[in-house]
C-alpha cells in the first residue's frame, strides 16, 4: 500500500511564513547593540576599530578610517545650533547627548533597525565627525556617506538666508 503525503496548504505556508518573520524580527530586536562606554566623553571622538565599518575626523590622514572635518568660521555654540537643527529634522536620528562643543546621536537604519552612533566636537575652526555601526564588520560605506551628506546639508543651510 501507497502512501500518499499531504501537502501543506496555502494558509499552512502563511502561517509559517509568519511565524518565521516574528522570529527573525525578534532577532533583528537585538540589532540596536548598546552605546560604547566610553562614547559620552565631549573632549574627543573615540577613535575607530580595527573593522571598517567607522569614519573618523580623528583618525589619521593616511587611515582608511579617516574622513576630513567640516570647516566653518561660525562661532562653536551656532555650528552647534545649526547641526542639532539639521539633525533633529531627520525622523532617523535621535539626538541623545548635546554639551558645549558636543553633540551625540544615534541613526536608525529604517529597514534592520540597526543603530549607528555620530559624534560631532566643535572647534573655533571646524567640526569634527565620527559615525560608527555598533554591530557588524563592514558597513559598505554607509557611515562616510551619512556624514558626507550631512557636510553636503551642513554647508547648504549656510548658503540659505
Amino acid at each position: 500500500m501507497v502512501k500518499t503525503i499531504k501537502r501543506p496548504t496555502i494558509e499552512t505556508m502563511k502561517h509559517i511564513n509568519r511565524i518565521t518573520l516574528i522570529f527573525i524580527s525578534c532577532l533583528l530586536c537585538a540589532c540596536a547593540g548598546t552605546p560604547p562606554k566610553s562614547i559620552t566623553q565631549p573632549q574627543s571622538l573615540q577613535p575607530c576599530p580595527s573593522s571598517p565599518n567607522c569614519v573618523s575626523s580623528y583618525a589619521e590622514k593616511n587611515d582608511a578610517h579617516y574622513i576630513a572635518p567640516l570647516d566653518s568660521k561660525l562661532s562653536i555654540e551656532e555650528k552647534l545650533t545649526r547641526m542639532h537643527r539639521l539633525l533633529s529634522a531627520k525622523s532617523n536620528i535621535a539626538i541623545t547627548q548635546k554639551e558645549k562643543g558636543y553633540l551625540r546621536a544615534e541613526v536608525t537604519s529604517s529597514f534592520w533597525g540597526f543603530v549607528d552612533d555620530l559624534e560631532f566636537l566643535f572647534t573655533p575652526e571646524q567640526i569634527f565627525m565620527r559615525s560608527a555601526s555598533r554591530l557588524g564588520y563592514s558597513d559598505f560605506g554607509v557611515n562616510r556617506r551619512r556624514l558626507e551628506a550631512i557636510r553636503s546639508e551642513f554647508k547648504a543651510d549656510l548658503l540659505e538666508p
